[in-house]
């Protein structure tokens, strides 16, 4: 089997003989942005000979693409397809996928000794300890070193807290060099004794098993016929905090749920006249639709049910000319066909309220956030032309809205003056409601497209994106904070 990526060229896994139902054990490790559209292609052959696979002497048995993040839903099953689309018989591909960088957390660990070797001739020793992570290429790199307990065999250390990356590179297998040794003054330490160990075997102390180690002076151990140890390290406690990353929880079953929110006020112009910001040229999509397809198709892939929610606000509609324009669309051509067809059926007329907007989809995921067996996080795209009339309101709104599980992303389009639009991303400062109560965490993203105009579609869905990762995270590590809980997050999400 191959695999185009974009980033490594074309990977190969091993030839599996006689099977019809091969399990490749080969690994492809691909970096993963969340604001990008990350294509991926899987081919099978029927190998002949032992050349390169994918030549003319081999059979095609099929294909299938995808994006990375169709695959973070950590199993992605598809039919194979043969060319022009056709199917390969019943024949279908699985992938798992599973993160490997993301297990940013922290563990605590206190440690003590017992009956160290006494290397001080007047007093006894004054002990510390230093913990070296031994590296791929055998080269050791320090930890972690204890304060100097003076005067004592039987030293009781400070807890102290290490990243599980610069413990283990998230390894639990990885050896980790232990020494101890009895503090000089003049930096001529006495060597008292070593003893290797795992971030795994330290795990063991969570069943109540007692963790420890022989303290083993080499040279003792060689020239002593009856040595055992130079004393004994008791690990007494081990706190593990996981800090979750983004594709913890899309893996553990949160969907991403897009919302968007179109200006449809009569400073855009009339759609019918080609100078319209909502005017639609057959050729070439307007910057609406620019803007809703770069970010709808990122979000798409993180949507099972791909049912989306297109709102507008600033229209009147006939017969009774109310002021808002809200449909559910499957796709995101749905919604794009959505619009067009609403566009010869609707008055423009205003304000540029988006409080409303803000208020409905954050109402909407307070109910998502009390499900506890599953849950969903929103992104609201809202597209307009002009500065927001409601702009106290607006701020009221986002400040609510940042309790909730909601992202905004605002985008600008036309050749307004959106200066004022900047207060509302919070970059310059805490965006504050008008009564001065401050946003829990920055949600709002806001650009103004004409930066974007020679710019390719992914070069907008990817800075207005960026942040998103971010904002699940902090929206989860706060709810679980609240909770006091010590639930996993797999606890949070059904899968």
């Amino acid at each position: 089997m191959t695999l185009d990526s974009g980033q490594k060229g074309t990977e190969v896994t091993e030839v599996i003989k006689s099977n019809l139902h091969p399990v490749f054990g080969k690994v492809f490790l691909l970096d993963y942005y969340f604001e990008e559209v990350q294509k991926l292609r899987f081919e099978v052959y029927d190998i002949h000979g032992t050349h390169s696979i994918g030549t003319r002497d081999d059979d095609f048995l099929g294909g299938v693409e995808c994006t990375l993040g169709q695959v973070t839903h950590l199993k992605m099953v598809k039919p194979l397809l043969l060319k022009y689309g056709k199917y390969a018989g019943k024949s279908t591909i699985t992938v798992h996928a599973e993160e490997i960088s993301g297990n940013n957390g922290y563990v605590e660990l206190s440690f003590q000794a017992k009956k160290l070797d006494d290397k001080d001739l007047f007093s006894k020793s004054d002990p510390f300890m230093e913990i070296y992570r031994i590296n791929d290429d055998e080269t050791e790199q320090l930890v972690h070193r204890t304060e100097v307990i003076k005067n004592n065999l039987n030293p009781v250390w400070e807890p102290f807290k290490v990243s599980l990356i610069s413990l283990c590179s998230c390894d639990e297998d990885r050896k980790l060099k232990c020494l101890v040794w009895d503090h000089d003054s003049r930096g001529k330490h006495d060597f008292i004794g070593e003893f290797y160990a795992t971030f795994r075997e330290m795990q063991k102390i969570s069943s109540g098993n007692k963790v420890s180690w022989d303290c083993v002076n080499p040279k003792y151990k060689q020239k002593k016929r009856n040595y055992k140890n130079s004393g004994v390290v008791i690990l007494t406690d081990l706190k593990l905090h996981r800090v979750y990353s983004f594709l913890d929880y899309i893996m553990g079953g949160c969907q991403i749920h897009f919302t968007v929110a179109i200006d449809f006020t009569a400073s855009n112009g009339d759609p019918r006249n080609s100078c319209s910001l909502h005017y639609i040229n057959p050729y070439q999509p307007n910057e609406y639709l620019k803007a809703l397809i770069a970010v709808g198709e990122i979000c798409q892939d993180y949507d099972s049910d791909k049912r989306f929610s297109a709102l507008g606000f600033g229209a009147r509609i006939p017969p009774n000319y109310e002021v808002s324009v809200s449909v559910r669309a499957v796709s995101i051509q749905g919604v794009v066909e959505a619009y067009q067809n609403c566009l010869p059926k609707i008055q423009l007329y205003g304000p540029t309220n988006v409080s409303p907007i803000i208020n409905r989809i954050a109402k909407l995921s307070a109910g998502d956030g009390n499900i506890k067996d599953a849950s969903r996080y929103h992104i609201l795209l809202i597209l307009t032309d002009g500065v927001v009339t409601d702009m106290a309101d607006t701020r009221e709104a986002i400040v609510r809205g940042s309790y909730q599980p909601l992202s905004i992303i605002i985008v600008g389009v036309g050749n307004a003056d959106f200066t004022d639009m900047q207060i509302l991303d919070g970059d310059d400062g805490v965006l504050r409601s008008p009564k001065g109560e401050p946003v829990l965490r920055d949600i709002v993203q806001f650009v103004p497209f004409r930066d974007f105009k020679t710019a390719s579609p992914a070069a907008l869905a990817k800075c207005v994106l960026a942040e998103v990762p971010k904002q699940v995270v902090e929206y989860y590590s706060h709810k679980s904070k609240l909770n006091c809980s010590t639930r996993t997050y797999s606890q949070y999400f059904s899968k």
